[in-house]
C-alpha cells in the first residue's frame, strides 16, 4: 500500500468509507453524506497548502490496483509542533488482512522520518480490538484511558491512547 494526497476524485470512493455503518461504527460520527464526504476534501486540499502544514490527511492505495481503499490522517498540534495525531481508516472488505497494522507502521514512518516529530499518538474506542491490536504490533504503546472523551451520537465514549516516540520506535 501507499499513499498519496487526496483529491476532488477521491470524494465517491471515501464515502464507501465514511457513508459505511459498519466503517465508522468506531468512528465518533454517524455516517456522513457525499457532500460531508466532498466538505472533508476540500478541507484536506486547502489544509495541504497551508504553511505550516499541520494536516496530512491522505488516500491510501492498494499496492496492486492502486484502488483507493483508505483514509490516513496525521494532524500536528501547532502547540506542540513535534507530536502530532494519527487516524485511519480502511474499506470493511479490507479488514482482517493485517492493513491496519502496515498503515500505522507507514504513518509513523512517515511521521518521525519525513516529518521529523518525536511523538505520534493516537486514539481508538474501547470495543476497538483490531485497532488495538494494528497499534501494538506496529510498536506504539497503550498509555491509557480518556474518559468521556468523545461525544459521539450515541453519547460520550473514552478512548484508549496508543503513542509511539521516536526514541523507541524500532523502525527508526
Amino acid at each position: 500500500m501507499w499513499l498519496r494526497e487526496v483529491v476532488e476524485a477521491d470524494i465517491a470512493p471515501l464515502h464507501a468509507i465514511y457513508g459505511d455503518p459498519a466503517a465508522t461504527q468506531h468512528m465518533p460520527f454517524a455516517p456522513r453524506t457525499l457532500e460531508q464526504v466532498a466538505d472533508m476534501v476540500r478541507e484536506a486540499r486547502a489544509a495541504a497548502a497551508r504553511e505550516p502544514r499541520l494536516l496530512y490527511a491522505l488516500a491510501v492505495l492498494d499496492a496492486a490496483d492502486q484502488e483507493l481503499i483508505g483514509t490516513a490522517r496525521l494532524r500536528i498540534d501547532a502547540e506542540q509542533p513535534h507530536c502530532a495525531e494519527l487516524r485511519l481508516g480502511l474499506r470493511p472488505d479490507h479488514w482482517g488482512r493485517g492493513m491496519g497494522t502496515d498503515l500505522v507502521r507507514l504513518l509513523l514512518g512517515f511521521g518521525f522520518k519525513q516529518l521529523g516529530l518525536h511523538r505520534i499518538w493516537g486514539a481508538r474506542a474501547p470495543s476497538n480490538l483490531p485497532a488495538q491490536l494494528a497499534m501494538l504490533t506496529a510498536g506504539m504503546v497503550e498509555e491509557g484511558v480518556l474518559r468521556h472523551h468523545v461525544a459521539t451520537p450515541d453519547g460520550w465514549r473514552d478512548s484508549v491512547i496508543h503513542a509511539a516516540v521516536e526514541d523507541d520506535w524500532p523502525g527508526r
